[in-house]
């Protein structure tokens, strides 16, 4: 109890000077993962968690499947019409090089390892979160077009990566076999994708038209609906678990699902979904501290933070630049989407449950490069926000002060 009693209070002390602090670039992330590395290292920390118990695990996947239905809820629909072209280039395109040039460096760095760990390690470190660097998406210096693209990227991009995570993990165990058979892991997968898209659609499309109706009629009230809507992940989740279905694709899909019904709902009626989903985040960076303790405890490895450097900024920004090379977007705005792709709760989500689901000297390889790679984009994407945004007014300042040409 006394780990709670002292993450509260560390939240509550960033809330009192989070503007003060937001100056620095310190937002509750690096906080609480500062707070955790600091209270969980040494041979006798103050604080210690138990990370391989199942209720762990357990907490862990409920905190993943919140913020993928919140994600979901929240994709803006008038973006994704009016940005089509570059959505579909940013995740049909971009996504898929990403994850390639993650794998074939991986293969680089460690090429002892074998290929459907570092397949895995490809779905770990490529996801982007961009709640590390919040500020860069409200910085109204920046223009609107690509804080909104960002937006609806960053709200499908967990979506997309969780069901082929899953598949990469599915083949890397039956790897380990005497007699693996790829193809019956395939089906599986398939199949468990299959039960979490009917699962996630009935519950969605349900819950949002009875919520709707319910609504409309004045059968509820407010706090109420607030409740409602928290139910359908965890139902989406947990129903298509006990299925033996994908629950992160469910609660995704039951986002999707409940969206059009949202507008028709008080505009706070996710507020309870997302402040719970923000705490449980908040808690699992202090956590992450912990994990920066065990894992380089007994050093730093030069192949990791070489992979990990690459992987924070190559492995993305050079397939968006591809993606976008015929689009008439200026440099800059390219280089903006394929910088700002932050690493966090996503990766850290998925290198935990590959410690439970691999073998140990695989589960720890992959933990201590996660680990890295989100360290490392904590800092380079955080010390970035500020002149980013400044680069920007500065350039939107040229151009208002530039003499206008004779004749126009």
């Amino acid at each position: 109890m006394l780990a709670f009693t002292v993450i509260a209070g560390i939240l509550f002390l960033w809330v009192v000077l989070s503007r003060r602090l937001a100056r620095w670039s310190i937002t509750a992330p690096i906080a609480m993962m500062a707070a955790g590395i600091a209270l969980t290292s040494g041979s006798h920390p103050p604080l210690e968690f138990d990370l391989d118990t199942p209720d762990f695990e357990h907490a862990v996947e409920v905190v993943l499947a919140l913020l993928l239905f919140i994600d979901a809820t929240e994709v803006p629909k008038g973006v994704i019409k009016r940005e089509k072209g570059l959505v579909i280039r940013l995740l049909g395109g971009a996504l898929p090089l990403a994850l390639g040039v993650a794998f074939l460096t991986a293969y680089a760095f460690f090429p002892e390892r074998p290929g459907w760990i570092l397949a895995v390690l490809a779905t770990v470190v490529v996801p982007m979160d961009l709640a590390p660097t919040s500020a860069v998406v409200r910085d109204a210096r920046i223009p609107a077009r690509l804080r909104e693209v960002l937006n609806v990227e960053g709200g499908l991009n967990h979506g997309i990566i969780s069901p082929v995570f899953l598949l990469f993990i599915a083949a890397a165990v039956e790897s380990r076999t005497a007699s693996a058979d790829y193809a019956e892991a395939l089906l599986d997968a398939v199949g468990s994708a299959a039960w979490a898209l009917g699962v996630g659609s009935v519950i969605g499309y349900g819950a949002g038209w009875l919520l709707r109706r319910s609504w409309a009629k004045g059968w509820t009230e407010l706090s109420a609906t607030r409740l409602g809507v928290l139910a359908v992940p965890v139902a989406a989740f947990t129903l298509s678990s006990a299925a033996d279905g994908n629950g992160f694709v469910a609660a995704f899909v039951a986002g999707v699902c409940i969206a059009p019904a949202m507008h028709h709902l008080p505009d706070d009626a996710v507020n309870m979904t997302e402040d719970l989903a923000a705490l449980l985040s908040l808690a699992l960076w202090f956590v992450f501290g912990q994990l920066v303790n065990d894992e380089f405890w007994d050093g730093f490895h030069l192949s990791v933070i070489l992979y990990a450097l690459v992987a924070v900024t190559l492995v993305r920004t050079l397939p968006v630049l591809l993606v976008l090379a015929r689009t008439g977007l200026p440099l800059p705005d390219k280089l903006f989407l394929g910088w700002l792709g932050p690493r966090g709760v996503t990766s850290i989500v998925f290198g935990l449950l590959a410690v439970d689901e691999l073998p140990h000297h695989s589960g720890d390889f992959l933990v201590r490069v996660m680990v890295m790679t989100v360290m490392i984009s904590i800092v380079l994407h955080g010390l970035s926000s500020e002149p980013i945004g400044r680069a920007y007014a500065r350039s939107t300042r040229h151009r208002t002060d530039a003499p206008t040409p004779p004749g126009t």
